[in-house]
């Protein structure tokens, strides 16, 4: 078997063996943390001896999670990043200064313990945070920036114990695990505050504020609120980048932020990773230079991703009410000649409230990812229907986009999102050339 047969072998295995969410939804998920321990003491704890970053939120965890890792790496630190979902490849999950884990560490990973897999039973996810604490582990990490997956008090990743903390913002998402209020959420989120840990939280908001200084208290953790510790002046924002000035409010000091991740939601990311770094320099050098070189420097995939120009295509991940806000509000500072809409979603994604945020006079193209948990192209359209949106159906995410381009003036903007499947089958496409961009 050659080595790209037995990594597809290895991914096979994963997929098809084990409970997945972002493939199966809810059945997936273990409200539990058992199984995740068990598999770590088998490995030897490798999280134990990692300096960790640990990083939660309903949006912006993932953004904040590669700006900081993008720092550390400037800053001269061997650096280890975890998140999730993929978008494209199984390995962007684990990355080391920015490269993805080695195939035939996978593979040697998922070969040698299948029997263990076998006795334990656990889901992908748990595998495969093992998998990157082992790995972050044996290739000698510096610093491991590690995202939440879902939620926090009982997500995989919580069996670390971090250097500091970050909860990004709280919204409503993943209600049927998580809670219906977002006090209820924000204990979930807040679950990941360790005993004098410091933690950041990136945003004031009444209803989570007590929830997160509750929790901080009985934890005797340091915390503190980046929205209140930095000051934003000068914003300057183009389909292209994003500039501004943050200042701290503690320290004085004065960033001169620029940003290739531009929608205006990253200014919140940004200043919360700030507050962060800041924290981290106390006992870790880090050059002002490296923090603007490494925010700079950052790209993430799948967050207003622009993939053609002439007309823009810009894809974007998110998916739930606060995220699609967020990503409306900047279409609403693009100057285009008309909108195409090429959207999808998943079946277990409420779409009441966001169905409501979309403008009428878009043109609409509705598809399904190629995910099992899919909701269908005419319950979609349905969805959109009552609330007086129509638009054309189509079977795959490709041919929605593909009808979008040959509709489309050079002076269109069109908008793929809905959800992180849509957008990865669109990347996968793209990257394989099976797009006839014009």
């Amino acid at each position: 078997m050659n080595n790209c047969d037995r990594y597809q072998s290895c991914l096979d295995y994963l997929y098809s063996q084990l409970p997945i969410y972002h493939r199966i939804g809810p059945a997936a998920y273990k409200a539990d943390i058992t199984d995740t321990v068990k598999l770590c003491a088998h490995f030897g704890n490798p999280q134990n001896g990692l300096k960790c970053i640990h990083v939660a939120g309903t949006n912006g965890k993932t953004s904040a999670s590669h700006y900081i890792a993008s720092v550390l790496q400037k800053a001269g630190y061997k650096t280890g990043l975890y998140t999730s979902p993929h978008l494209v490849d199984f390995r962007e999950r684990i990355l080391v200064d920015g490269e993805m884990i080695d195939k035939d560490y996978v593979c040697s990973f998922v070969e040698n313990n299948k029997d263990l897999f076998k006795e334990i039973q656990p889901s992908f996810f748990e595998i495969t945070v093992a998998l990157a604490f082992c790995y972050f582990r044996d290739v000698n990490v510096d610093f491991a920036v590690i995202e939440v997956g879902l939620g926090g008090r009982l997500d995989s990743t919580n069996i670390i114990t971090p250097l500091v903390s970050l909860i990004t913002n709280i919204g409503f998402d993943h209600t049927q695990f998580l809670g219906n209020t977002l006090p209820e959420i924000a204990f979930e989120k807040a679950g990941i505050i360790k005993d004098n840990v410091p933690v950041v939280i990136s945003e004031t908001q009444p209803e989570t504020k007590g929830v997160f200084l509750k929790k901080a208290a009985e934890e005797h953790a340091p915390i503190c609120f980046a929205d209140e510790d930095f000051v934003v002046k000068d914003v300057s924002q183009t389909m292209e980048k994003l500039e501004f000035k943050a200042t701290s409010s503690k320290t004085g000091t004065e960033y001169n932020v620029h940003s290739k991740l531009i929608g205006h939601y990253e200014i919140k990311n940004i200043r919360a990773v700030l507050e962060v770094l800041e924290i981290l320099g106390k006992q870790y050098p880090i050059s002002h230079e490296a923090i603007l070189e490494g925010l700079k420097s950052t790209v993430l995939r799948g967050r207003w991703d622009i993939i053609h120009r002439d007309p823009y295509v810009v894809c974007d991940t998110g998916h739930n009410a606060e995220g699609l806000t967020e990503t409306l509000s900047m279409i609403g500072f693009v100057k285009y000649r008309k909108l195409r809409v090429v959207f999808g979603a998943v079946n277990d994604k409420k779409l009441d409230k966001t169905v409501l945020m979309f403008p009428h006079d878009a043109v609409y193209y509705f598809s399904q990812p190629s995910v099992p948990r899919a909701m269908d192209v005419d319950l979609l359209a349905g969805r959109f229907a009552e609330a007086g949106i129509f638009g054309r159906r189509y079977a795959r995410c490709v041919e929605a986009l593909e009808a979008a381009l040959s509709e489309a003036d050079n002076d269109d903007l069109i908008y793929v999102g809905g959800s992180t499947f849509v957008v990865a089958d669109i990347l996968k496409a793209a990257l394989n050339n099976e797009i006839n961009f014009k």
